[in-house]
């Protein structure tokens, strides 16, 4: 892979190639895919969405909204601290075509903004509960009828999929959606491959999928202009990662480690005393010790640890890219970044110790059960009253239930992977109390 071509400008519907050093510094396309991303309507909804502590009305608790804010702060960091090694290895990025260092922190930034912009309501048990409506639930009706790749995508029901076609998938009058540049939607795709073969590797990139079926002709335009790497043969799509990816993995590897954990502290489900227990070899070469035993507050104390141990994971996360950096663009770093982190060990721990207190705590478990009630039955309503419609067979409550429908979503779809999958976008794009207001009226609690 070539990084002038890696760092394309192109969007959705060019005709004409985009150079970097005819760009407006004042208004880079990288920056607008930033913005165009803020702005959106479904990252909005990401401030009523779960992180951890689904249907938390606590202050201080992150949702998926400042998660994504707080990644791609840190995806900046690590884009510029990167793109500036990588301006002074190949000049010519920067003497011929006009890139800078800035260039590579705009990229990793909005793509980590995005990275969980496709994600349904109640977390990743929301992914669990669509897939498994039509694993086990209701939608198991519908399998004969679809292509194996097909049904796939629906049983094993992916956010970052679903993320690529809220970035692009078009609509009436809205052609490419948010028609970010090539280089960030390249940033975005962690798992650039298709639903099956399932784990074919032990690859990263491998991992899970990245695209719908729908959305496969696009993303395979994408891949090319970008030059990655094709690893799958015969009928089967999947490439090597864009570099950047690995960053915007690192980048949210890094924040859910630690402020999930702050937030487990902040909420008492885990110990104070832990978090210098466990931080302190992250921080141990920063950490100032008669500012840390000056802060009077819990609250002040662990935001101080946090700040240093994000500071520590950055500056890891950088070595380990710059050093693999010829492997990674020849398709040969086959891990994570923080796979290869000297506080692997460190980070595993602390993450441990999140499951057990946080992501396990009776809190957490009760909301998740209600999400996947919420989830199934609405999920059920919406595509037997869709599809009764297309076939000529609604009830008169079935014409009820569609007018619950926005009007974005009236669409029709004669092909049923498209109408299931459809019903799928629409409600992955709820918000968490959207989603429980919507089941309460369904069931007439209102």
């Amino acid at each position: 892979m070539h990084w002038e071509q890696l760092l394309s400008l192109k969007r959705h519907g060019d005709t004409n190639k985009r150079l970097r050093k005819e760009e407006d510094d004042t208004r880079l396309g990288f920056e607008v895919d930033y913005d165009r991303i803020i702005f959106s309507s479904a990252f909005r909804s990401l401030q009523d969405k779960t992180q951890v502590i689904p249907l938390s009305k606590t202050d201080f608790v992150h949702n998926r909204l400042t998660h994504s804010l707080e990644v791609s702060v840190v995806g900046r960091s690590l884009g510029r601290l990167v793109g500036k090694k990588i301006i002074e290895k190949y000049p010519y990025l920067s003497n011929e075509h006009g890139y800078h260092m800035n260039d590579f922190g705009a990229i990793v930034a909005a793509a980590a903004l995005a990275h969980d912009i496709g994600n349904p309501p109640f977390g990743h048990s929301g992914e669990k509960a669509i897939g498994e409506y039509f694993k086990t639930g209701n939608g198991q009706q519908f399998k004969k009828q679809l292509t194996d790749k097909e049904w796939q995508d629906l049983i094993d029901f992916e956010g970052n999929a679903n993320g690529f076609s809220v970035l692009t998938s078009s609509r009436k009058g809205v052609e490419g959606a948010l028609r970010v540049s090539y280089a960030t939607l390249g940033a975005f795709m962690k798992y650039p491959k298709e639903s099956l073969p399932k784990k074919p590797t032990s690859k990263i990139c491998d991992k899970k999928y990245g695209f719908f079926q729908n959305d496969k002709s696009f993303f395979c335009d994408v891949a090319n202009e970008l030059g990655l790497l094709n690893n799958k043969s015969a009928n089967n799509i999947g490439f090597e990662r864009h570099p950047l990816a690995y960053l915007v993995e690192a980048a949210d590897d890094i924040c859910y480690t630690i402020i999930d954990f702050e937030d487990g502290i902040n909420l008492g489900l885990i110990q104070e005393e832990f978090a210098l227990e466990y931080l302190i070899k992250l921080v141990k070469n920063a950490i100032d010790t008669n500012k840390y035993h000056s802060l009077t507050t819990k609250e002040d104390r662990i935001s101080y640890l946090r700040a240093l141990a994000i500071g520590s994971l950055i500056q890891d996360a950088v070595k380990i890219f710059i050093e693999n950096e010829e492997a990674i663009l020849k398709g040969a770093f086959p891990y994570s970044l923080m796979d290869k982190s000297q506080y692997k060990a460190q980070m595993n721990d602390i993450i441990q110790i999140s499951i057990k207190n946080v992501y396990q705590s009776r809190e957490v478990i009760e909301k998740e059960l209600v999400g996947y009630k919420v989830i199934h039955t609405l999920l059920d309503k919406f595509c037997t009253a869709y599809n009764n419609t297309i076939e000529g067979t609604a009830s008169n409550y079935d014409a009820i239930v569609l007018k619950m429908l926005p009007e974005r979503y009236q669409d029709q779809k004669e092909n049923l992977y498209e109408r299931l999958l459809h019903i799928c976008h629409y409600i992955s794009m709820l918000t968490d109390g959207k989603a429980l207001d919507l089941y309460k009226t369904i069931n007439g609690y209102r």
